[in-house]
């Protein structure tokens, strides 16, 4: 099971996210996603998301939070078990990166884009909850969202 980074760092009213658009063969291909990546064996998840924010925006983290472990359930890519977070971070000209387009969206807007069906139960969890969640999400070959179990369970 790969071990990942995932984080939505906000700023007023906005967090930064990337359009992956970049990326030949990327399983995140079209999709609007946090920033983040793959940890590296002596890493932390904290260092991790840090370096990874660090390398495709150029930004500093501040207020780094755990919110969540979101277990992906993936048979056209493998299985991943992601350590979700929230951020603070200070607005500036974002750098062209190599994996998509960094933009910061309102965070009214973020249900419009294309997202992955699994990201549109964990996103809302971020703004209402302020726990910390563990949500194991089921995907079909091809990526439709079969099921998921979130726990603890609530608003």
């Amino acid at each position: 099971m790969r071990l990942t980074t995932l984080c939505y760092a906000e700023n007023k009213g906005r967090w930064l996210m990337m359009h992956r658009v970049k990326k030949d063969a990327d399983e995140n291909a079209g999709k609007w996603i946090g920033l983040g990546g793959h940890m590296r064996e002596d890493e932390s998840p904290e260092e991790c998301v840090r370096r990874e924010v660090r390398e495709e925006a150029g930004l500093e983290l501040r207020d780094l939070r755990l919110r969540g472990i979101i277990t992906f359930i993936l048979p056209d890519w493998g299985n991943e078990l992601t350590f979700l977070y929230t951020a603070r971070a200070e607005e500036k000209e974002l750098p062209d990166c190599a994996e998509g387009v960094l933009r910061w969206v309102p965070l009214e807007e973020v249900a419009e884009l294309p997202l992955w069906e699994g990201d549109r139960i964990f996103l809302p969890l971020l703004r209402k909850r302020r726990d910390c969640f563990s949500l194991k999400l089921n995907y079909a070959p091809g990526g439709a969202l079969l099921d998921y179990e979130l726990t603890p369970e609530g608003e």
